[in-house]
């Protein structure tokens, strides 16, 4: 069985702040089905999603 992630695109190292367009965007490029079920689903599992944890690589040195 796939491992399922829960989806928070704010906690999401792909969210991220676009100048050009003034907001948060997402930088993962979601294919047409993969865009469809992040659309329609309210618990949809992002194969992207990766926790933007600044201090994980501190935590890793001590």
């Amino acid at each position: 069985m796939a491992d399922k992630k829960a989806t928070n695109c704010e906690t999401c190292v792909n969210y991220v702040y676009d100048e050009d367009y003034d907001c948060f965007t997402c930088m993962a490029n979601l294919d047409e089905d993969e865009m469809s079920r992040f659309l329609t689903s309210t618990n949809y599992a992002c194969p992207y999603y990766r926790l933007d944890d600044e201090y994980g690589v501190v935590r890793h040195q001590m």
